[in-house]
C-alpha cells in the first residue's frame, strides 16, 4: 500500500536538519548533550526509512514513494524530484543504520569539538540519502559533490598526523572525476531538455555520443569505488581517517560510485555499456587480483583492510558489466553485505586502536588471551570478509561468481580467486594479531569490550549472519527492478 507521507523528504532532511541542531548544542563542556541529540537523531533518521521496505511493492520496478516532485529552477526545468526503487531501497536502510553505529562508535572516544563530530556524520547521513533517491540530474549532483565536505572535515579535523594531504588528495580525485559528470549531464539536458533521470534512460543517443557519456561515467564514478587504478587515495583516507569516517567511507561512500553505474552508466548508455564492458570486466579482474596480493604486504591493519574493500569493490563492477541478473543482482548484494562487514572490520581495529595507538600488525599478538569476547567478535567478521559459506560475504560473491560462469568460464575461474585472497590476507592479519602468546606487556594489560562495544559488534554480527543464513529479504525487493534494467540494457537504443 503506497503512502502518501513524504519518507524520502524526511530521509535527507531529518539527518540533515538533526546534524545542525547538534552543531547549535555548542563547545566541549556539552559534549554529552550533543552525544544525546546526535544518537536521537540518528535512531529518528532510521526510523523514518524503515516505511520504505514495509510498504514497498517488490513487484514493480517502476518508481515508488514519488510524492516529492516540485519545481526548483523552472527555467532549466530543474526539479526536486525523489524516488527509489529495489537497485536504491537498501542503501538508504543501509546508510541510516550505519549512521547509529557511528555515533555510538564515537560516544566516549571523541572528546574534542564533539558536536562538529557528530553533526558532520548526520549532515552527511541525509545528503547521501539524497544521492539514493534523487530522480533529477542536477539534484543528484548537489547531493554527491555536497557529500564530499562533511567527510573532507572529518578526515581533515579528527584524522592522523597526515590527515590533511589524506582529505586534500581524497577530495581532488573525487573531484576531478565529478566535473567530467557534470559535463556529461549538460549534454544529457541539451539532448533532452531536460534533467530528469527517467527521461535522460528512454534518450535517443548515437552510439558516438554514449561512448564519451560513458567515459565520462567511467571516470566519475570509476574514482568514486574507487577501480584500480584511480584507487590510490582511498588507503591514505582510510588510515589517517578516525574509525568513524573510516566505517563511513567504506560502508557508504564507496557505494556512490556503484550506484552511480547502475543508476546512470548502463541505462542511459546501454549500447556503449555493453560494447566496453569486456574493459571494465578486465579493470575490475586486476582490481580482484593484484589488489588481494597488495593487500598480503600490508603491515598496517587499516590499510589492508583498505586494500580488502578495493578488492572487494572490483567485484561490485565485475558484477554490473556481466550485464546478467545473476551478476548485477550479486553485484548489489556484495554492496550491502560490504557496508555490514567493512564497518565491523574497522570498528573492530578501532576498539584495538583506542586500547594501543596502534595498527601496526606487529604490536599485537596474542589479543584472544585478554580479549576472548572481543576475538570471537572478529572472527565472525574475518570470516565473513574472505566470504565464508554461512556469512553475508558468501552470498554476494557466489551469486556473482555464478553469473560470471554464464558470461565466460575464465571470468568466473579469475574472479574466484578472490575467495583464495580474501582468506589469505585476511586470515594471516588475524592469525598474527590474535593468535599465539602474548606479544608485549601493552597486550597483556589489555581490557575485554564493554557494553557500548559489545553492542554494536554484536548488531553487525547479527546482521551478517541473518544475511548470510537468510537472503530471501535482502534480495527479494531488488528481482524486479534488476530484470527490468537487465532487458533495457540488452534491448539497448540503437536500430
Amino acid at each position: 500500500m503506497m503512502t502518501e507521507i513524504p519518507y524520502l523528504n524526511l530521509a535527507i532532511w531529518v539527518p540533515i536538519l538533526g546534524g545542525v541542531l547538534v552543531l547549535a548544542t555548542g563547545p566541549d563542556t556539552h559534549a554529552r548533550m550533543a552525544r544525546v541529540v546526535a544518537l536521537l537523531v540518528a535512531v529518528l533518521g532510521f526510523a523514518v526509512t524503515v516505511p520504505l521496505y514495509t510498504e514497498f511493492d517488490a513487484s514493480t520496478a517502476a518508481m515508488q514513494f514519488v510524492v516529492e516532485k516540485r519545481p526548483w529552477i523552472e527555467h532549466f526545468n530543474i526539479y526536486y524530484h525523489l524516488g527509489i526503487d529495489g537497485l536504491s531501497l537498501w542503501f538508504i536502510l543501509l546508510n541510516a543504520f550505519v549512521t547509529i553505529l557511528v555515533v555510538i562508535a564515537g560516544w566516549q572516544v571523541i572528546q574534542h569539538r564533539v558536536a562538529q563530530y557528530m553533526a558532520a556524520f548526520l549532515i552527511m547521513s541525509g545528503l547521501m540519502n539524497g544521492i539514493f533517491a534523487a530522480l533529477d540530474g542536477v539534484l543528484f549532483y548537489v547531493f554527491f559533490e555536497a557529500s564530499l565536505i562533511p567527510l573532507y572535515l572529518v578526515i581533515g579535523a579528527w584524522g592522523g598526523p597526515n590527515r590533511m594531504y589524506a582529505a586534500i588528495k581524497f577530495f581532488l580525485f573525487t573531484l576531478a572525476g565529478s566535473l567530467l559528470l557534470l559535463l556529461a549531464l549538460l549534454y544529457l539536458y541539451n539532448v533532452t531538455g531536460s534533467f530528469d533521470i527517467l527521461v535522460w534512460q528512454r534518450a535517443p543517443l548515437a552510439f558516438g555520443a554514449q561512448g564519451l557519456i560513458f567515459l565520462a561515467f567511467l571516470v566519475a564514478f570509476g574514482v568514486k569505488v574507487p577501480m584500480w587504478p584511480v584507487h590510490t587515495w582511498l588507503p591514505d583516507a582510510h588510515v589517517e581517517a578516525p574509525t568513524g569516517g573510516s566505517v563511513v567511507l567504506a560502508a557508504i561512500a564507496l557505494k556512490l560510485g556503484a550506484y552511480g553505474f547502475v543508476r546512470f552508466a548502463l541505462p542511459i548508455v546501454p549500447d556503449a555499456s555493453l560494447q566496453y564492458a569486456p574493459y571494465v570486466l578486465a579493470l575490475s579482474l586486476v582490481a580482484v587480483i593484484y589488489i588481494g596480493f597488495v593487500a598480503l604486504a600490508q603491515t598496517d591493519m587499516k590499510k589492508l583492510v583498505a586494500y580488502s574493500s578495493i578488492a572487494h569493490m572490483g567485484f561490485v563492477t565485475l558484477g554490473f558489466f556481466l550485464v546478467n541478473p545473476l551478476g548485477i543482482e550479486g553485484a548489489l548484494v556484495q554492496m550491502i553485505s560490504h557496508g555490514f562487514v567493512s564497518a565491523a572490520m574497522f570498528l573492530c581495529i578501532g576498539v584495538l586502536y583506542d586500547r594501543m595507538h596502534s595498527r601496526q600488525i606487529s604490536d599485537y599478538g596474542g589479543v584472544a588471551n585478554t580479549m576472548p569476547r572481543f576475538a570471537a567478535f572478529f572472527m565472525l567478521f574475518a570470516m565473513a570478509n574472505c566470504a565464508l559459506p554461512g556469512t553475508s560475504g558468501f552470498v554476494g560473491e557466489f551469486t556473482i561468481i555464478l553469473g560470471a560462469m554464464k558470461y565466460s568460464f575464465w571470468v568466473a575461474f579469475l574472479a574466484a580467486t578472490t575467495l583464495v585472497l580474501g582468506a589469505a590476507y585476511t586470515l594471516w592479519m588475524y592469525k598474527r594479531v590474535v593468535f599465539g602468546a602474548v606479544a608485549n606487556e601493552r597486550v597483556a594489560a589489555l581490557t575485554d569490550i564493554g557494553m557500548r562495544e559489545f553492542f554494536f559488534l554484536a548488531v553487525l554480527a547479527i546482521c551478517v549472519l541473518a544475511m548470510g543464513l537468510y537472503p530471501f529479504p535482502f534480495t527479494e525487493p531488488m528481482h524486479e527492478s534488476v530484470n527490468a534494467l537487465v532487458q533495457h540494457v540488452i534491448a539497448g537504443k540503437l536500430p
